[in-house]
């Protein structure tokens, strides 16, 4: 592995050293939530062998976020229990902490990080998390890093962010092919020779903040409805954790795949792949689903093309199908992720470029035919009975169809008597409900509808101004969608 390129993936967070009096290193698992094909872990574990020192692996969750809700904790809980399955006959000790009340776990992290040698952590660009890990690295008296595990190229590689999809997708095939060569171990704990050790070493601290049992694991329910967060967006169907993870990939790869080209926009047909909530919570790897696609594909890395177009489609020199997932899961996944690491308002509505910002100005007083409140958008309450299916997927699924959540954020700006509080309302909305929110390509898609990362298109119309215009008569026109007004139209959704 290039020593250069893989340091790109370590940022220092204070200028604090390395303790090597230390009783152990500390990973402190906050996004890449998985145990396999993960850098952090990785880089933890190469601490531990170097300072010959234990390993503890820290995987908390706080309730005191905005959003937090039964929905995405017991998501994340799930993943917990295959964390604590894949970890217990290991020789690191796995310390999983569910806050029971908000700033419950205030001063754990610190007592941890006195007896560390080094905290390793998860450099993840979005939501609260960066502010926290600052945060963090301020008060810890030891060496703190944050590793990047979240994309086949490290964040730290482009210097700029790109204004379009083509412009990325340039970037990459001049810059990523070396990167394909920098992969993390499957098993990061494979072949290690630190000490083991048990959860004596840290009895003092889990007497004051007890880890979460395996049963609790196993039946959550009861423990979560105790817990201060929002009941009323409860769990949905979808199972969180790396094992469900790995299940849907290997289902996409077989079944999903073969159709995905020509298809992925058909509601009916469900080949998209569903994902994106595994990889929001780091419980699967970019990098082992690529692994897997081009075991599939039977492909290896001499066989890219030596050209450098910016096309969607050629430069792998693989399937159409494998071709046209890559650049939803590599191209578009990670231009959300340069800009939330570059841009510290790209959850603001003033990130939009300036074409985009002026035609929307341009067109703020134009009159709008309907106008809804953010309750009556909540509880699908509009005169169109398409998003009104969309939204009621959104709200009992967790997530809506990828072609219709394009057309269900087009409609919001449509209906809302200012373009900024249409990026408010789908901003809440997504990141209340959707199992994949508060995600740097939550935000690309919101923004999209707004003109982020497109062109300004004609004929100029009404309130959209140059903005890309979609309708649900033309999405009804196009699609198939008979089934999927008959599953989402009336359902009551609130009490």
């Amino acid at each position: 592995m290039s020593a250069e390129l893989w340091q790109l993936r370590i940022s220092d967070i204070n200028d604090a050293p390395v303790n090597e009096e230390g009783k152990y290193v500390l990973y402190w698992m906050i996004a890449n939530r998985r145990t396999e094909y993960n850098f952090s872990l990785q880089r933890a574990a190469w601490w531990a062998d170097k300072l010959k020192k234990p390993l503890i692996v820290f995987e908390a969750l706080r309730v005191g976020y905005q959003w937090a809700s039964d929905r995405l904790h017991t998501f994340v809980l799930r993943g917990m229990l295959d964390n604590l399955n894949a970890l217990s006959d290991g020789p690191v000790v796995y310390y999983p902490y569910v806050e029971p009340k908000k700033d419950a776990a205030k001063g754990l992290l610190k007592a941890l990080g006195k007896e560390a040698c080094v905290v390793v952590t998860d450099d993840f660009p979005c939501f609260f998390l960066p502010r926290m890990v600052k945060a963090v690295g301020k008060k810890l008296d030891v060496k703190l890093e944050a590793i990047d595990s979240n994309g086949l190229l490290p964040m730290r590689a482009a210097d700029r962010d790109f204004p379009r999809a083509y412009s990325l997708r340039r970037f990459l095939q001049k810059e990523l092919p070396p990167h394909l060569e920098v992969v993390p171990n499957a098993n990061p704990l494979a072949k290690k020779s630190f000490p083991a050790t048990n959860h004596k070493l840290i009895a003092n601290v889990i007497q004051k903040w007890p880890s979460i049992d395996k049963r609790t694991l196993e039946s959550p329910a009861d423990f979560i409805s105790s817990l201060p967060i929002d009941h009323e967006v409860g769990p949905v169907d979808t199972c969180g954790g790396s094992v469900a993870a790995r299940k849907q990939m290997k289902w996409f790869l077989k079944e999903g795949l073969p159709r995905y080209a020509e298809q992925r926009n058909d509601v009916e047909s469900e080949c998209v792949s569903q994902l994106s909530p595994y990889l929001h919570f780091g419980h699967l790897s970019v990098h082992e689903v690529f692994h897997e696609l081009t075991q599939q594909e039977k492909w290896e890395p001499s066989q890219l093309s030596k050209k450098v177009t910016g096309s969607r489609e050629g430069w792998w020199n693989m399937s159409s199908n494998a071709e046209s997932f890559l650049d939803e899961i590599i191209t578009w996944r990670e231009l959300g992720y340069n800009m939330c690491h570059l841009r510290e308002d790209y959850d603001q509505y003033s990130s939009l470029p300036d074409w985009a910002q002026q035609t929307l100005a341009d067109h703020k007083d134009d009159k709008r035919e309907h106008v809804y409140t953010l309750e009556q958008f909540e509880k699908a309450q509009t005169h169109d009975e398409l998003w009104n299916a969309a939204q009621r997927q959104l709200v009992r699924d967790g997530r809506i169809h990828n072609y219709l959540r394009m057309l269900w954020g087009k409609k919001v700006l449509h209906w809302t008597n200012t373009p900024e509080y249409a990026a408010q309302i789908l901003i809440h909305l997504n990141n209340k409900y959707a199992l994949d929110g508060r995600n740097p390509n939550s935000y690309s898609g919101i923004f999209w509808c707004l003109g982020r990362y497109d062109r300004a298109w004609g004929p100029e119309r009404e309130i959209f101004g140059k903005i890309r215009y979609m309708t649900s008569d033309s999405a009804m026109r196009k699609l198939n969608l008979k089934g999927y007004m008959k599953e989402y139209s009336g359902a009551k959704l609130f009490d």
